[in-house]
């Protein structure tokens, strides 16, 4: 049990929502508008988790150097956003016990935040589209400030917004970005083993403990 919790920081892609598809036909009509051939589902997963910009960057550093991906991001960037606005969200599912964890941690009268590296525009229309807004008082995603996961700038932005100690609050990802961000804010940190965590195995991570589902991670969590 992690006891004398009373703030909950829930990250999205690969913790709440199966997001891989739409991004992989993203990555892919991207790269197709560029010449390039298709990635593979496998390829597409193991680019996510540090947001677009990143993304696209692996995603094109697969046919060009370092120097040519920079000489064609902007370019990349540009064809992933227009994708993404249209497919955002049609192939999304939530995990399973994900909005009954959700439901079971605003039960106990948590402080519930979304903190995501996906870019602001994307993230507040997909989770309107999967029932998961209502949940968090607040939701910071990667532009949202100048450093993002995991940098423990949004973290500790949220602790400061809902007034409590970053010792009162858990972050719950499923990647080392998450556990790195909670522990650099001095948070305590839960993981889950299904999302997409750069082809690493999640045991290898720094954590409080791991979780079959949000369900699961709502009943280790006490406010006292």
């Amino acid at each position: 049990m992690l006891y004398g919790i009373r703030g909950v920081i829930v990250d999205l892609d690969g913790t709440m929502l199966h997001t891989a598809q739409d991004l992989h036909i993203t990555i892919n009509r991207m790269r197709a508008d560029l010449g390039l051939g298709p990635l593979t589902l496998e390829t597409a997963i193991s680019f996510v988790g540090k947001g677009a910009e990143n993304l696209v960057r692996l995603s094109i550093g697969v046919d060009f150097s370092a120097s040519e991906v920079e000489l064609r991001f902007k370019e990349a960037l540009t064809l992933f956003e227009k994708h993404y606005f249209d497919i955002n969200g049609e192939f999304a599912t939530a995990y399973p016990g994900v909005h009954e964890g959700l439901q079971a941690m605003r039960e106990k009268g948590l402080r519930m935040a979304c903190v995501t590296n996906k870019p602001m525009a994307f993230t507040l229309p997909l989770m309107e589209k999967t029932g998961l807004r209502d949940y968090f008082e607040i939701v910071y995603g990667g532009d949202s400030f100048a450093k993002k996961k995991p940098d423990p700038m949004q973290l500790l932005q949220v602790c400061k917004d809902f007034g409590l100690h970053p010792s009162e609050v858990v972050a719950i990802g499923d990647s080392i970005n998450d556990s790195q961000a909670a522990r650099a804010a001095g948070c305590k940190v839960l993981n889950v083993p299904y999302g997409y965590n750069h082809g690493h195995a999640i045991q290898d991570v720094d954590t409080d403990g791991i979780v079959s589902s949000l369900l699961d991670a709502a009943h280790l969590i006490s406010p006292t």
